[in-house]
Protein backbone atom coordinates (compact mmCIF):
# COMPACT_ATOMS: atom_id res chain seq x y z
CA UNK A 1 0.00 0.00 0.00
CA UNK A 2 1.58 3.51 -1.02
CA UNK A 3 -0.18 6.50 0.50
CA UNK A 4 0.66 9.75 -0.68
CA UNK A 5 1.95 12.47 1.77
CA UNK A 6 2.07 15.84 1.40
CA UNK A 7 5.17 16.05 -0.64
CA UNK A 8 4.16 13.56 -3.28
CA UNK A 9 1.15 15.14 -4.23
CA UNK A 10 2.76 18.00 -6.69
CA UNK A 11 4.77 14.90 -8.16
CA UNK A 12 1.57 12.80 -9.10
CA UNK A 13 0.67 16.42 -10.37
CA UNK A 14 3.34 16.69 -12.27
CA UNK A 15 3.73 12.91 -13.58
CA UNK A 16 0.07 12.92 -14.70
CA UNK A 17 0.75 16.08 -16.82
CA UNK A 18 3.88 14.88 -18.63
CA UNK A 19 2.50 11.69 -19.77
CA UNK A 20 -1.01 12.78 -20.97
CA UNK A 21 0.57 14.17 -24.32
CA UNK A 22 2.41 10.91 -24.76
CA UNK A 23 -0.70 8.18 -24.24
CA UNK A 24 -2.67 10.93 -27.25
CA UNK A 25 0.85 10.77 -29.39
CA UNK A 26 1.14 6.57 -29.11
CA UNK A 27 -2.47 6.81 -30.94
CA UNK A 28 -5.11 6.10 -27.90
CA UNK A 29 -8.35 7.11 -28.93
CA UNK A 30 -8.87 10.30 -26.61
CA UNK A 31 -12.82 9.71 -26.85
CA UNK A 32 -12.32 5.98 -24.95
CA UNK A 33 -9.71 7.22 -23.06
CA UNK A 34 -10.90 10.47 -21.08
CA UNK A 35 -13.17 10.14 -18.07
CA UNK A 36 -13.69 13.14 -15.94
CA UNK A 37 -15.06 13.05 -12.20
CA UNK A 38 -16.98 16.16 -11.10
CA UNK A 39 -17.11 16.05 -6.73
CA UNK A 40 -20.09 14.03 -5.38
CA UNK A 41 -20.70 17.19 -2.29
CA UNK A 42 -19.52 20.03 -0.65
CA UNK A 43 -17.18 20.10 2.54
CA UNK A 44 -17.76 23.41 4.99
CA UNK A 45 -14.98 24.28 7.05
CA UNK A 46 -14.25 27.42 9.41
CA UNK A 47 -10.79 28.92 9.13
CA UNK A 48 -8.79 26.90 11.54
CA UNK A 49 -10.70 24.08 11.89
CA UNK A 50 -10.63 20.57 10.73
CA UNK A 51 -12.69 17.50 9.86
CA UNK A 52 -11.67 13.62 9.67
CA UNK A 53 -12.85 11.90 6.56
CA UNK A 54 -13.24 8.13 6.71
CA UNK A 55 -13.65 6.05 3.32
CA UNK A 56 -14.45 2.51 2.62
CA UNK A 57 -11.74 1.74 0.22
CA UNK A 58 -7.52 1.97 1.17
CA UNK A 59 -6.53 4.78 -1.01
CA UNK A 60 -3.13 6.11 -2.16
CA UNK A 61 -3.59 9.27 -3.29
CA UNK A 62 -5.00 12.77 -1.51
CA UNK A 63 -5.14 15.77 -3.65
CA UNK A 64 -5.94 18.83 -2.99
CA UNK A 65 -6.18 21.45 -5.79
CA UNK A 66 -5.37 24.76 -3.69
CA UNK A 67 -2.98 24.13 -0.75
CA UNK A 68 -3.16 28.03 0.47
CA UNK A 69 -6.78 27.45 1.05
CA UNK A 70 -6.82 24.00 2.45
CA UNK A 71 -4.62 21.18 3.30
CA UNK A 72 -4.77 17.47 4.35
CA UNK A 73 -2.78 14.87 6.22
CA UNK A 74 -2.72 10.82 5.68
CA UNK A 75 -3.67 9.51 9.03
CA UNK A 76 -4.41 5.68 7.80
CA UNK A 77 -5.34 4.27 4.43
CA UNK A 78 -9.27 4.75 4.73
CA UNK A 79 -8.76 8.07 7.14
CA UNK A 80 -7.10 11.51 6.12
CA UNK A 81 -7.53 15.02 8.33
CA UNK A 82 -9.08 18.02 5.84
CA UNK A 83 -8.23 21.29 7.77
CA UNK A 84 -9.17 24.82 7.05
CA UNK A 85 -6.20 27.79 5.99
CA UNK A 86 -7.79 30.64 4.41
CA UNK A 87 -11.16 31.60 3.22
CA UNK A 88 -12.28 30.39 -0.32
CA UNK A 89 -13.33 27.31 -2.50
CA UNK A 90 -11.13 24.33 -3.78
CA UNK A 91 -11.78 21.10 -4.34
CA UNK A 92 -10.32 17.05 -2.89
CA UNK A 93 -9.94 14.19 -4.43
CA UNK A 94 -9.09 10.65 -2.75
CA UNK A 95 -8.27 7.62 -4.78
CA UNK A 96 -7.27 4.02 -4.70
CA UNK A 97 -4.42 2.24 -5.82
CA UNK A 98 -6.31 0.91 -9.29
CA UNK A 99 -7.56 5.05 -9.66
CA UNK A 100 -11.05 4.81 -8.10
CA UNK A 101 -12.26 7.69 -6.90
CA UNK A 102 -12.79 7.04 -3.04
CA UNK A 103 -14.07 10.47 -2.56
CA UNK A 104 -14.42 13.91 -3.82
CA UNK A 105 -15.64 17.30 -2.77
CA UNK A 106 -16.01 20.86 -3.00
CA UNK A 107 -14.18 22.58 0.19
CA UNK A 108 -15.58 25.87 1.49
CA UNK A 109 -13.69 27.31 4.22
CA UNK A 110 -14.90 30.63 5.44
CA UNK A 111 -14.16 32.60 8.78
CA UNK A 112 -16.71 31.57 11.59
CA UNK A 113 -19.19 29.24 9.78
CA UNK A 114 -20.01 27.11 12.45
CA UNK A 115 -20.24 29.91 14.74
CA UNK A 116 -22.64 31.68 12.66
CA UNK A 117 -25.04 29.34 12.21
CA UNK A 118 -25.19 28.50 16.14
CA UNK A 119 -25.43 31.95 16.53
CA UNK A 120 -28.70 32.49 14.97
CA UNK A 121 -30.37 29.13 15.65
CA UNK A 122 -29.96 30.34 19.09
CA UNK A 123 -31.58 33.95 18.24
CA UNK A 124 -34.14 32.74 16.15
CA UNK A 125 -35.09 29.33 17.16
CA UNK A 126 -38.10 29.15 15.22
CA UNK A 127 -36.51 29.90 11.81
CA UNK A 128 -34.90 27.87 9.38
CA UNK A 129 -31.78 29.63 8.28
CA UNK A 130 -28.66 27.88 6.17
CA UNK A 131 -25.21 29.83 6.00
CA UNK A 132 -23.04 29.02 2.89
CA UNK A 133 -19.68 31.26 2.34
CA UNK A 134 -19.14 31.47 -1.48
CA UNK A 135 -16.18 33.53 -2.88
CA UNK A 136 -16.27 35.86 0.50
CA UNK A 137 -19.95 36.54 0.57
CA UNK A 138 -21.83 34.85 2.87
CA UNK A 139 -25.36 33.62 1.83
CA UNK A 140 -28.30 33.22 3.95
CA UNK A 141 -31.07 30.82 2.48
CA UNK A 142 -33.86 29.42 4.37
CA UNK A 143 -37.37 30.21 5.99
CA UNK A 144 -38.53 32.46 8.20
CA UNK A 145 -41.99 33.75 9.71
CA UNK A 146 -41.72 37.59 8.68
CA UNK A 147 -39.70 39.99 6.64
CA UNK A 148 -38.64 41.11 10.17
CA UNK A 149 -36.99 38.37 10.78
CA UNK A 150 -35.14 38.57 7.96
CA UNK A 151 -34.06 41.44 8.26
CA UNK A 152 -32.82 40.51 12.08
CA UNK A 153 -31.17 37.87 10.41
CA UNK A 154 -29.18 39.70 8.05
CA UNK A 155 -28.18 42.20 10.32
CA UNK A 156 -26.90 39.25 13.18
CA UNK A 157 -24.84 37.45 10.41
CA UNK A 158 -23.30 40.72 8.98
CA UNK A 159 -22.71 41.95 13.00
CA UNK A 160 -20.91 38.72 13.33
CA UNK A 161 -18.75 38.45 10.16
CA UNK A 162 -17.89 42.28 9.97
CA UNK A 163 -17.85 44.59 7.21
CA UNK A 164 -14.91 42.82 5.61
CA UNK A 165 -17.51 39.82 4.31
CA UNK A 166 -20.87 40.69 2.72
CA UNK A 167 -23.93 38.91 3.62
CA UNK A 168 -26.55 38.46 1.23
CA UNK A 169 -29.87 37.27 2.45
CA UNK A 170 -32.11 35.28 0.24
CA UNK A 171 -34.51 34.62 2.55
CA UNK A 172 -38.13 33.48 2.13
CA UNK A 173 -41.46 33.97 4.39
CA UNK A 174 -42.90 30.94 5.69
CA UNK A 175 -46.39 31.75 5.20
CA UNK A 176 -47.61 34.43 1.70
CA UNK A 177 -47.94 38.00 3.13
CA UNK A 178 -51.10 39.44 2.39
CA UNK A 179 -51.80 43.09 2.78
CA UNK A 180 -55.44 44.98 3.39
CA UNK A 181 -56.01 47.96 2.04
CA UNK A 182 -58.41 50.36 3.44
CA UNK A 183 -59.39 53.70 1.68
CA UNK A 184 -61.22 56.26 2.76
CA UNK A 185 -62.52 58.66 -0.03
CA UNK A 186 -65.03 61.88 1.69
CA UNK A 187 -66.28 64.52 -0.09
CA UNK A 188 -68.43 67.33 0.64
CA UNK A 189 -69.49 70.38 -1.69
CA UNK A 190 -71.44 72.72 -0.15
CA UNK A 191 -73.28 75.73 -2.35
CA UNK A 192 -74.76 78.93 -1.86
CA UNK A 193 -77.36 80.64 -4.32
CA UNK A 194 -78.56 84.02 -3.93
CA UNK A 195 -81.06 85.58 -6.50
CA UNK A 196 -82.74 89.26 -6.14
CA UNK A 197 -84.78 89.96 -9.50
CA UNK A 198 -87.39 92.55 -10.77
CA UNK A 199 -89.94 91.88 -13.49
CA UNK A 200 -92.02 94.60 -14.58
CA UNK A 201 -95.18 94.72 -16.80
CA UNK A 202 -96.92 98.14 -17.73
CA UNK A 203 -100.26 99.09 -20.06
CA UNK A 204 -101.91 102.55 -21.26
CA UNK A 205 -105.46 102.20 -21.38
CA UNK A 206 -105.55 105.82 -22.17
CA UNK A 207 -106.33 107.41 -25.36
CA UNK A 208 -104.19 108.12 -28.40
CA UNK A 209 -100.38 107.11 -27.81
CA UNK A 210 -99.78 103.75 -26.19
CA UNK A 211 -96.87 102.81 -24.15
CA UNK A 212 -95.97 99.53 -22.55
CA UNK A 213 -92.97 98.35 -20.58
CA UNK A 214 -92.21 95.01 -19.88
CA UNK A 215 -89.06 92.90 -18.67
CA UNK A 216 -88.05 89.79 -16.51
CA UNK A 217 -90.07 86.47 -16.35
CA UNK A 218 -93.91 85.99 -17.16
CA UNK A 219 -95.53 85.94 -13.86
CA UNK A 220 -98.33 87.31 -14.92
CA UNK A 221 -100.84 89.31 -16.94
CA UNK A 222 -102.69 92.44 -16.94
CA UNK A 223 -106.61 92.47 -18.35
CA UNK A 224 -109.54 94.18 -18.52
CA UNK A 225 -111.77 93.99 -15.82
CA UNK A 226 -114.93 90.82 -16.05
CA UNK A 227 -118.13 92.83 -15.50
CA UNK A 228 -120.32 89.92 -16.42
CA UNK A 229 -121.29 89.39 -12.82
CA UNK A 230 -122.12 92.89 -11.94
CA UNK A 231 -125.80 93.60 -11.67
CA UNK A 232 -127.02 96.15 -14.68
CA UNK A 233 -128.63 99.25 -13.11
CA UNK A 234 -130.11 102.32 -14.48
CA UNK A 235 -127.25 105.06 -14.66
CA UNK A 236 -129.36 107.94 -16.79
CA UNK A 237 -129.35 110.42 -14.01
CA UNK A 238 -125.67 110.40 -14.20
CA UNK A 239 -125.34 111.82 -17.71
CA UNK A 240 -128.61 113.88 -17.20
CA UNK A 241 -130.27 111.26 -19.67
CA UNK A 242 -133.76 110.06 -19.10
CA UNK A 243 -134.54 106.95 -16.74
CA UNK A 244 -134.37 104.28 -18.30
CA UNK A 245 -132.07 104.96 -20.93
CA UNK A 246 -128.62 103.91 -20.22
CA UNK A 247 -128.09 100.73 -17.77
CA UNK A 248 -124.27 100.04 -16.65
CA UNK A 249 -122.52 97.48 -14.53
CA UNK A 250 -122.77 98.51 -10.89
CA UNK A 251 -119.77 97.32 -8.45
CA UNK A 252 -121.46 96.65 -5.42
CA UNK A 253 -117.67 96.61 -3.70
CA UNK A 254 -116.79 99.77 -4.46
CA UNK A 255 -120.28 101.13 -4.88
CA UNK A 256 -120.04 102.77 -8.34
CA UNK A 257 -120.64 102.50 -12.09
CA UNK A 258 -118.14 100.41 -14.05
CA UNK A 259 -118.24 101.89 -17.74
CA UNK A 260 -117.12 98.60 -20.23
CA UNK A 261 -113.50 98.58 -20.99
CA UNK A 262 -112.04 100.88 -18.05
CA UNK A 263 -111.47 98.43 -15.65
CA UNK A 264 -108.58 96.58 -15.22
CA UNK A 265 -107.69 93.00 -13.80
CA UNK A 266 -104.11 92.01 -12.66
CA UNK A 267 -103.18 87.98 -12.65
CA UNK A 268 -100.55 87.02 -10.58
CA UNK A 269 -100.84 83.28 -11.68
CA UNK A 270 -97.18 83.28 -12.71
CA UNK A 271 -95.96 83.75 -9.55
CA UNK A 272 -97.10 80.06 -8.37
CA UNK A 273 -94.01 78.33 -10.46
CA UNK A 274 -91.48 80.11 -9.12
CA UNK A 275 -89.46 78.26 -6.53
CA UNK A 276 -88.15 81.51 -5.20
CA UNK A 277 -90.00 84.00 -2.67
CA UNK A 278 -92.14 86.43 -4.72
CA UNK A 279 -93.82 89.82 -3.98
CA UNK A 280 -96.62 90.93 -6.28
CA UNK A 281 -97.43 94.60 -6.54
CA UNK A 282 -99.86 96.12 -8.85
CA UNK A 283 -102.43 99.37 -9.52
CA UNK A 284 -102.63 102.72 -11.36
CA UNK A 285 -100.13 105.54 -11.90
CA UNK A 286 -100.94 108.22 -13.69
CA UNK A 287 -103.51 106.31 -15.69
CA UNK A 288 -100.97 103.28 -16.84
CA UNK A 289 -101.72 99.87 -15.33
CA UNK A 290 -98.75 98.61 -13.39
CA UNK A 291 -98.14 95.19 -12.89
CA UNK A 292 -94.35 93.94 -10.89
CA UNK A 293 -92.92 90.99 -9.25
CA UNK A 294 -89.66 91.15 -6.86
CA UNK A 295 -88.10 87.35 -6.39
CA UNK A 296 -85.75 86.87 -3.21
CA UNK A 297 -84.50 83.35 -3.67
CA UNK A 298 -81.85 81.83 -1.55
CA UNK A 299 -80.90 78.26 -2.07
CA UNK A 300 -78.26 76.46 0.20
CA UNK A 301 -77.35 72.55 -0.65
CA UNK A 302 -74.72 70.34 0.58
CA UNK A 303 -74.01 66.86 -0.18
CA UNK A 304 -71.56 64.64 1.64
CA UNK A 305 -69.86 61.44 -0.05
CA UNK A 306 -68.30 58.66 1.89
CA UNK A 307 -66.71 55.52 -0.09
CA UNK A 308 -64.72 53.48 2.15
CA UNK A 309 -63.58 50.27 -0.01
CA UNK A 310 -61.63 47.40 1.11
CA UNK A 311 -59.53 44.93 -0.03
CA UNK A 312 -56.93 42.32 1.02
CA UNK A 313 -54.32 41.02 -1.91
CA UNK A 314 -51.11 38.90 -1.33
CA UNK A 315 -47.77 40.84 -1.35
CA UNK A 316 -46.70 41.28 -4.59
CA UNK A 317 -50.22 40.44 -6.16
CA UNK A 318 -52.66 43.06 -8.27
CA UNK A 319 -56.15 43.36 -6.83
CA UNK A 320 -58.95 44.98 -8.39
CA UNK A 321 -62.97 45.86 -7.59
CA UNK A 322 -65.61 47.68 -8.91
CA UNK A 323 -69.11 48.32 -6.89
CA UNK A 324 -70.66 50.48 -9.30
CA UNK A 325 -72.37 49.64 -12.63
CA UNK A 326 -71.71 50.28 -16.62
CA UNK A 327 -73.52 53.23 -18.65
CA UNK A 328 -73.98 52.43 -22.40
CA UNK A 329 -72.31 54.86 -25.07
CA UNK A 330 -73.31 55.18 -28.09
CA UNK A 331 -70.93 55.48 -31.17
CA UNK A 332 -70.74 55.83 -35.11
CA UNK A 333 -69.09 54.25 -36.99
CA UNK A 334 -67.92 55.40 -40.49
CA UNK A 335 -70.24 53.48 -42.39
CA UNK A 336 -73.46 54.72 -40.70
CA UNK A 337 -73.76 51.95 -38.30
CA UNK A 338 -74.18 52.23 -34.24
CA UNK A 339 -72.16 51.16 -31.91
CA UNK A 340 -72.23 50.88 -28.15
CA UNK A 341 -70.16 50.53 -25.69
CA UNK A 342 -69.94 50.42 -21.95
CA UNK A 343 -68.17 53.14 -19.32
CA UNK A 344 -67.90 51.60 -15.95
CA UNK A 345 -68.84 53.80 -13.10
CA UNK A 346 -68.81 53.56 -9.49
CA UNK A 347 -66.69 52.99 -6.38
CA UNK A 348 -63.40 50.85 -7.54
CA UNK A 349 -60.25 50.33 -6.27
CA UNK A 350 -56.31 48.71 -8.13
CA UNK A 351 -53.61 48.29 -5.88
CA UNK A 352 -50.50 46.37 -5.61
CA UNK A 353 -48.82 45.51 -2.41
CA UNK A 354 -45.26 44.67 -2.24
CA UNK A 355 -44.22 43.90 1.18
CA UNK A 356 -40.06 45.44 1.94
CA UNK A 357 -37.64 43.45 4.41
CA UNK A 358 -38.00 45.69 6.60
CA UNK A 359 -42.06 44.96 7.45
CA UNK A 360 -42.73 48.47 5.35
CA UNK A 361 -45.13 48.10 2.30
CA UNK A 362 -44.33 49.62 -1.40
CA UNK A 363 -48.08 50.29 -2.14
CA UNK A 364 -48.96 51.53 -5.56
CA UNK A 365 -52.88 51.86 -5.70
CA UNK A 366 -55.43 53.74 -7.31
CA UNK A 367 -58.93 54.64 -6.03
CA UNK A 368 -61.73 56.04 -7.70
CA UNK A 369 -65.33 57.32 -7.23
CA UNK A 370 -67.31 58.16 -10.16
CA UNK A 371 -71.35 58.86 -10.90
CA UNK A 372 -73.65 59.89 -13.38
CA UNK A 373 -74.70 63.38 -13.52
CA UNK A 374 -76.94 65.33 -15.97
CA UNK A 375 -74.53 68.23 -16.33
CA UNK A 376 -72.45 67.82 -19.18
CA UNK A 377 -74.96 65.16 -21.10
CA UNK A 378 -75.34 64.81 -24.56
CA UNK A 379 -78.24 63.91 -27.08
CA UNK A 380 -77.37 61.56 -29.53
CA UNK A 381 -79.94 60.52 -32.39
CA UNK A 382 -82.95 61.60 -29.61
CA UNK A 383 -81.19 59.37 -26.33
CA UNK A 384 -79.50 61.73 -23.85
CA UNK A 385 -76.46 60.10 -22.49
CA UNK A 386 -75.54 61.46 -19.44
CA UNK A 387 -72.04 62.26 -18.33
CA UNK A 388 -69.65 61.12 -15.73
CA UNK A 389 -68.30 63.08 -12.13
CA UNK A 390 -65.37 61.00 -11.37
CA UNK A 391 -62.86 61.81 -8.36
CA UNK A 392 -59.51 59.28 -8.87
CA UNK A 393 -56.04 59.31 -7.70
CA UNK A 394 -52.93 56.93 -9.01
CA UNK A 395 -49.84 57.53 -6.94
CA UNK A 396 -46.75 54.94 -5.30
CA UNK A 397 -46.80 55.50 -1.97
CA UNK A 398 -44.61 53.50 1.30
CA UNK A 399 -45.50 53.30 4.79
CA UNK A 400 -46.34 50.78 7.48
CA UNK A 401 -48.60 48.37 8.28
CA UNK A 402 -51.46 50.28 10.48
CA UNK A 403 -50.10 54.13 9.24
CA UNK A 404 -52.10 56.09 6.94
CA UNK A 405 -51.30 58.82 4.06
CA UNK A 406 -53.35 61.27 2.59
CA UNK A 407 -52.61 60.52 -0.88
CA UNK A 408 -55.15 63.32 -2.51
CA UNK A 409 -57.10 66.81 -1.43
CA UNK A 410 -59.02 69.34 -3.35
CA UNK A 411 -60.42 72.07 -1.70
CA UNK A 412 -61.97 74.05 -4.28
CA UNK A 413 -63.71 77.53 -4.29
CA UNK A 414 -65.76 79.14 -6.79
CA UNK A 415 -68.02 82.58 -6.48
CA UNK A 416 -69.75 84.11 -9.38
CA UNK A 417 -71.81 87.23 -9.48
CA UNK A 418 -74.24 87.91 -12.56
CA UNK A 419 -76.28 91.24 -13.13
CA UNK A 420 -79.02 91.22 -16.02
CA UNK A 421 -80.22 94.98 -15.81
CA UNK A 422 -81.56 97.40 -18.78
CA UNK A 423 -79.35 99.38 -20.31
CA UNK A 424 -79.16 103.05 -18.97
CA UNK A 425 -82.63 102.59 -16.70
CA UNK A 426 -80.53 99.69 -14.98
CA UNK A 427 -78.13 102.27 -13.38
CA UNK A 428 -79.85 104.97 -12.31
CA UNK A 429 -79.71 105.49 -8.78
CA UNK A 430 -83.06 104.07 -6.90
CA UNK A 431 -85.42 103.33 -9.56
CA UNK A 432 -82.43 101.23 -11.31
CA UNK A 433 -83.21 98.52 -8.83
CA UNK A 434 -86.52 97.92 -11.07
CA UNK A 435 -84.34 97.50 -14.22
CA UNK A 436 -82.09 94.81 -12.90
CA UNK A 437 -81.53 91.41 -11.14
CA UNK A 438 -78.68 90.38 -9.55
CA UNK A 439 -77.18 86.50 -8.73
CA UNK A 440 -74.76 85.11 -6.80
CA UNK A 441 -73.81 81.66 -6.54
CA UNK A 442 -70.63 80.08 -4.50
CA UNK A 443 -69.66 76.85 -5.13
CA UNK A 444 -67.08 75.00 -2.44
CA UNK A 445 -65.82 71.49 -2.44
CA UNK A 446 -63.61 69.48 -0.21
CA UNK A 447 -62.41 66.63 -1.13
CA UNK A 448 -60.03 63.79 0.49
CA UNK A 449 -58.48 60.37 -0.09
CA UNK A 450 -57.00 58.53 2.29
CA UNK A 451 -55.40 55.13 2.23
CA UNK A 452 -54.21 52.70 5.34
CA UNK A 453 -52.30 49.06 4.69
CA UNK A 454 -52.47 46.25 7.08
CA UNK A 455 -50.69 43.21 7.11
CA UNK A 456 -53.18 40.34 8.41
CA UNK A 457 -53.52 36.71 8.78
CA UNK A 458 -56.51 34.44 8.21
CA UNK A 459 -59.04 34.10 10.56
CA UNK A 460 -61.66 31.35 11.72
CA UNK A 461 -64.74 31.65 9.78
CA UNK A 462 -66.74 31.49 13.41
CA UNK A 463 -64.92 34.64 14.32
CA UNK A 464 -66.14 36.65 10.99
CA UNK A 465 -69.63 37.93 11.19
CA UNK A 466 -71.73 39.85 7.90
CA UNK A 467 -73.87 43.30 8.07
CA UNK A 468 -76.95 40.66 7.47
CA UNK A 469 -76.10 38.76 10.90
CA UNK A 470 -77.43 40.87 13.06
CA UNK A 471 -81.01 41.43 11.23
CA UNK A 472 -84.15 39.22 12.46
CA UNK A 473 -87.77 39.31 10.86
CA UNK A 474 -90.14 41.49 12.94
CA UNK A 475 -93.08 39.53 14.89
CA UNK A 476 -96.27 41.25 13.80
CA UNK A 477 -96.60 43.14 16.75
CA UNK A 478 -93.45 44.62 16.44
CA UNK A 479 -94.28 45.34 13.00
CA UNK A 480 -97.95 46.67 13.45
CA UNK A 481 -98.01 48.30 16.53
CA UNK A 482 -94.54 49.33 17.17
CA UNK A 483 -93.63 50.06 13.51
CA UNK A 484 -90.24 48.57 13.66
CA UNK A 485 -88.71 47.28 10.44
CA UNK A 486 -86.19 44.34 12.12
CA UNK A 487 -86.51 43.04 15.60
CA UNK A 488 -83.84 44.32 17.90
CA UNK A 489 -80.98 42.04 18.62
CA UNK A 490 -78.05 42.76 20.72
CA UNK A 491 -74.74 41.89 20.67
CA UNK A 492 -72.78 44.37 19.33
CA UNK A 493 -70.48 44.59 16.11
CA UNK A 494 -69.13 41.12 16.24
CA UNK A 495 -66.91 41.66 12.68
CA UNK A 496 -63.12 41.24 12.58
CA UNK A 497 -61.05 44.21 12.58
CA UNK A 498 -57.44 45.65 12.46
CA UNK A 499 -56.17 44.92 16.16
CA UNK A 500 -53.08 46.62 17.76
CA UNK A 501 -50.45 44.24 17.91
CA UNK A 502 -48.26 43.79 21.27
CA UNK A 503 -45.07 45.61 21.26
CA UNK A 504 -41.69 43.47 20.45
CA UNK A 505 -39.08 42.89 22.78
CA UNK A 506 -35.55 44.35 22.16
CA UNK A 507 -34.22 41.68 19.95
CA UNK A 508 -30.24 40.40 20.84
CA UNK A 509 -27.62 42.51 19.41
CA UNK A 510 -24.14 40.86 18.30
CA UNK A 511 -20.87 43.17 17.60
CA UNK A 512 -22.47 46.60 16.19
CA UNK A 513 -25.06 48.00 18.20
CA UNK A 514 -28.17 48.81 15.64
CA UNK A 515 -31.66 49.30 16.27
CA UNK A 516 -33.48 46.23 15.66
CA UNK A 517 -36.76 46.02 12.74
CA UNK A 518 -39.88 46.56 14.31
CA UNK A 519 -41.74 43.69 13.61
CA UNK A 520 -44.30 43.96 11.14
CA UNK A 521 -47.80 43.24 12.57
CA UNK A 522 -51.16 44.68 12.22
CA UNK A 523 -51.77 48.31 14.09
CA UNK A 524 -54.94 49.65 15.02
CA UNK A 525 -55.78 53.04 12.97
CA UNK A 526 -55.05 55.75 15.87
CA UNK A 527 -58.62 57.53 17.01
CA UNK A 528 -59.16 61.27 15.90
CA UNK A 529 -59.56 63.45 18.51
CA UNK A 530 -61.20 67.05 18.38
CA UNK A 531 -59.96 69.64 20.53
CA UNK A 532 -60.90 73.08 19.75
CA UNK A 533 -58.48 74.30 22.59
CA UNK A 534 -55.53 73.20 20.89
CA UNK A 535 -53.31 75.87 18.79
CA UNK A 536 -51.79 75.32 15.66
CA UNK A 537 -53.40 72.19 14.71
CA UNK A 538 -54.44 71.82 11.47
CA UNK A 539 -57.40 70.92 10.09
CA UNK A 540 -59.05 70.74 6.50
CA UNK A 541 -62.16 72.90 5.56
CA UNK A 542 -63.35 76.36 4.46
CA UNK A 543 -62.22 79.26 7.35
CA UNK A 544 -65.15 81.36 8.20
Amino acid sequence: MTIATKPMKRVLSALCLATAPLALAAGAAPAAAQSVSAPEGTLQLATGRGRLVTVREPISDVFVAADGIADVTVRSPTQFWVFGKAPGETTVYAVTKGGKVAYSSNLRVGDNIDQIGMMLRTAMPDANITTTPMNGLMLLTGTVANPADAAEAERLAQAFVGEKTKVVSRLRTATPLQVNLQVKIAEVSRSFLKNIGANLKTRDTTGGFQFNVASGRDFGKIGSADVSNFPRLDASSLYGFPAGTLQLPFDTRRGQFVLPGTGSSYDFTGLKGSAQTALGLAGKLAGVDILGAIDLGETIGQVTTLAQPNLTALSGETASFLVGGEVPLVTQSGLGATNVQYKQYGVSLAYTPTVLADGRISLRVRPEVSQLSAAGAVVVQGTQIPALTTRRAETTIELGSGQSFMIAGLLRNDHDNQIEKAPGLGDLPVLGALFRSNGFRRQETELVIVVTPYLVKPVDANTIALPTDGYKTPSDVERVLLGQLESVTSGGDRRVKPSMAPAPAAAPSVGIASPAPTAAAPIQPVRRTTDKKAKGAAAPGFSN
